[in-house]
C-alpha cells in the first residue's frame, strides 16, 4: 500500500507539471465530425472518417446510451459529416443506421428545454434540422420546435453586433450561426471561443471569402488542439480547448477535496500553479482559458484555491457575476448552474463573507433525496454532491446531513462503486469519497463504521481497476456533448484512490470507522 500511495503521488506530481500545454480532453465525436465536415477534403482524413464512424453505438447514434438527452448533437454531428463521405467503407451503413435512430427517439425540445441542455443547443439544433431537411428529405426527423425561439432571439441579438470581441462566450458556438468571418477573429491561441468546431467553421468560411491572413493561425490550433486529444489521429479534435485555467483550478480543488493540497511530494508543483493563478486573477476575474471570458465558476474555484493557499485573490470578481442570491456562470446564461453556486458559497466562506442567500439556494437545490442533481456542467449528481457537502461543511463543525449520508451510501453500488449510469465509474466513485471524507469527520461511531465499510468497500473496487497512468475514457462533463476534461478526471481518480488507501490503512490502527 505504501508503494502504491508513493506511485499515486509520483503520478500527481507529474500531471500537475504537464499543466502548461494548454490542457489535456479527451476526442469530442461532434467537434470531430464538426471539422471534417467544414474541413470538405474527405481524401485527406480518412482516419478521422474511420475513428468518428468506430465511435457509433450499436443503436446507430453516438454518445452514451445512458444520457440521452446528449446524444443529439454528436449524432447529427456525424450524420451530416459521413453523409458526404459516401465512398468510404462503412459510411453509407452509418448513415443509415444513424437516420434510423434519429427516427426512432422521442424529440426531448418537442415542448420544452430540459434545464440541464448541452451548451448551445438552442443554436446548434435547429441548425442540424434545417441541414437535414434540405439534405436528406423526406425523412421524418425529430424537429426540437422548443429551441426555435430561442435560436431566433439569440440570432437578432447578433445581427445587431458587427464583430463579437474576442473570447465572447457566443463564439463557442460560431460554427451554429457564423456565416461571415467578420465577426469573429482568432484569439491569441488561433481559436474562435477555444472551440475546434467553431474555428474549423470560421476557417471555412474564412478559405471562401478569401480572408487568408489568419487562416495558418486556425490550422495551427485545430493541430494543437488534436494533438489534446491524445489520439494519435490528424483532425480528431476535443470538444474545447485550450482549458488553461478551468485543468490547473480543478485539479488543486481536487487535492484539498482530498487532503493532498498541502502534500509535501506536491509542494512545489502546486506553488507554481498557485503562484500563476494568483498572476492572472485579476478584477475581471477568470474563464476556463486565458483568453475567453470570465466567468463565476472558474472565478471562485480559483478563488478557493488561493484561499487555501494563503493568498487573498481579488474577491470582488466574483461580484460581478452575483444577481440577487445567487450567482450566474455567464451573464446572460438561459439557467443558472447549481455547482457554479456551490463554489460561490465555499469561497464566500472561505473568504469569511456573507453567504446567506448563496447558502439558500444550494440548499434550495437539493432533491428529494437531500442530494444535488440537474447540474449544467457535470452529469453526474455525485460531482455537485461531493462539492456541496464541502462548502456546507465549511467553517461548520458541527454541520451533519443524516438523509444525505444515507442516501449516499444507499447509492453505492453492489460492486463497491458509485455512477449515475448503468455503471460505476472510478471518477464518480472518488466524488462519493470526497463526501463521505467530509461526513466521517462530523460523525458518531455507528456513522462512522458504517462509512468505513462503505470505503472498504470502494477501495477494494478501486484496486481491482487501477492503473498507472491510464487515460480515463468516461466522458461526464457537459459540453456541446458529453467530454473528458482528461487530466481533471485523472487527478480525481488518484485523489480519491490515495484518499481510500490512507482511510484503510489508519481504520485497523485507529478503530473501525476512524477518520482519514
Amino acid at each position: 500500500m505504501n508503494a502504491l500511495s508513493e506511485q499515486i503521488l509520483s503520478e500527481l506530481r507529474h500531471l500537475l507539471s504537464e499543466m502548461s500545454d494548454g490542457g489535456s480532453v479527451g476526442p469530442s465525436v461532434y467537434d470531430t465530425a464538426r471539422a471534417l465536415q467544414f474541413h470538405g477534403n474527405v481524401t485527406g482524413r480518412q482516419d478521422a472518417y474511420a475513428w468518428l464512424i468506430a465511435q457509433q453505438q450499436a443503436d446507430g447514434g453516438w454518445g452514451s446510451a445512458d444520457f440521452p438527452l446528449f446524444r443529439y448533437a454528436p449524432t447529427w454531428a456525424a450524420l451530416l459529416a459521413l453523409q458526404r463521405a459516401d465512398p468510404l467503407p462503412g459510411a453509407a451503413d452509418a448513415v443509415q443506421a444513424a437516420t434510423g435512430f434519429l427516427q426512432r427517439q422521442p424529440d426531448p425540445y418537442a415542448h420544452a428545454v430540459p434545464e440541464d441542455a448541452p451548451i448551445g443547443a438552442e443554436l446548434i439544433l435547429p441548425q442540424f434540422c434545417g441541414e437535414a431537411a434540405s439534405l436528406l428529405g423526406g425523412v421524418a426527423f425529430p424537429r426540437h420546435l422548443a429551441l426555435l425561439p430561442l435560436r431566433q432571439a439569440c440570432l437578432v441579438k447578433l445581427s445587431a453586433v458587427a464583430t463579437l470581441p474576442s473570447g465572447h462566450p457566443l463564439l463557442h458556438s460560431w460554427e451554429a450561426w457564423g456565416t461571415s468571418p467578420t465577426t469573429a477573429s482568432p484569439d491569441d491561441d488561433g481559436s474562435i471561443g477555444i472551440s475546434p468546431a467553431a474555428t474549423a467553421a470560421w476557417r471555412a468560411h474564412a478559405v471562401t471569402k478569401g480572408s487568408t491572413p489568419q487562416i495558418g493561425r486556425a490550422d495551427a490550433y485545430l493541430q494543437a488542439a488534436s494533438r489534446a486529444t491524445r489520439s494519435g489521429i490528424e483532425g480528431v479534435v476535443p470538444n474545447v480547448w485550450p482549458i488553461n485555467v478551468f485543468e490547473p483550478c480543478w485539479s488543486l480543488y481536487t487535492l484539498y477535496l482530498a487532503g493532498l493540497f498541502a502534500h509535501p511530494a506536491l509542494a512545489e508543483a502546486v506553488r507554481v500553479i498557485v503562484a500563476q493563478l494568483d498572476a492572472r486573477l485579476g478584477v475581471r476575474g477568470l474563464g476556463p482559458a486565458l483568453h475567453f471570458a470570465a466567468d463565476a465558476d472558474d472565478t471562485a474555484v480559483a478563488l478557493c484555491v488561493l484561499r487555501l493557499a494563503g493568498r487573498d485573490g481579488a474577491f470582488d470578481a466574483l461580484r460581478h457575476f452575483e444577481v440577487g442570491e445567487k450567482f450566474v456562470t455567464f451573464p446572460g446564461e438561459r439557467n443558472a448552474s447549481v455547482s457554479t453556486n456551490i463554489h460561490a458559497l465555499h469561497a464566500l466562506r472561505l473568504l469569511g463573507k456573507p453567504a446567506a442567500g448563496t447558502s439558500a439556494y444550494v440548499e434550495a437545490n437539493r432533491n428529494p433525496n437531500r442530494l444535488w442533481d440537474n447540474e449544467k456542467w457535470h452529469v453526474s449528481w455525485l460531482y455537485p454532491t461531493a462539492h456541496a457537502v464541502v462548502a456546507l461543511a465549511q467553517g461548520k463543525p458541527r454541520w451533519r446531513d443524516e438523509r444525505a449520508l444515507a442516501a449516499l451510501l444507499q447509492a453505492q453500488r453492489d460492486d463497491g462503486g458509485w455512477g449515475a449510469g448503468r455503471a460505476s465509474t472510478f471518477e464518480e466513485t472518488a466524488y462519493a469519497l470526497f463526501a463521505l471524507h467530509v461526513m466521517n469527520g462530523r460523525e458518531e461511531p455507528t456513522g462512522r463504521r458504517r462509512i468505513a465499510q462503505a470505503v472498504a468497500r470502494a477501495l477494494e473496487w478501486m484496486l481491482a481497476r487501477h492503473a498507472a497512468h491510464r487515460l480515463p475514457q468516461t466522458p461526464l462533463w457537459i459540453g456541446k456533448e458529453l467530454y473528458c476534461p482528461t487530466r481533471v478526471v485523472r487527478v480525481a481518480e488518484l485523489a480519491g484512490l490515495w484518499l481510500a488507501l490512507r482511510w484503510g490503512r489508519r481504520v485497523p490502527a485507529e478503530g473501525a470507522g476512524a477518520a482519514p
